[in-house]
């Protein structure tokens, strides 16, 4: 149960920092962020850094200049 939990809150954090890139950055890259520290709880590294970083990069990438 742990490992699906971890794979699919990752993905769901992945999926959401991409929709963020495309519709809500504020929203949507927040909530993916919060999906990458929650996957740090679960045994799949990868998907929690793929999401952080991609949640960040949607979530700011509207304020850079």
């Amino acid at each position: 149960m742990n490992k699906s939990w971890g794979f699919w809150t990752g993905w769901l954090g992945i999926i959401l920092a991409v929709a963020g890139l495309l519709y809500d950055p504020f929203w949507l890259g927040g909530a993916a962020v919060v999906l990458g520290l929650v996957t740090f709880a679960f045994p799949q590294k990868m998907l929690a850094w793929s999401a952080l970083v991609l949640g960040l990069v949607a979530f700011l990438l509207p304020y850079i200049h």
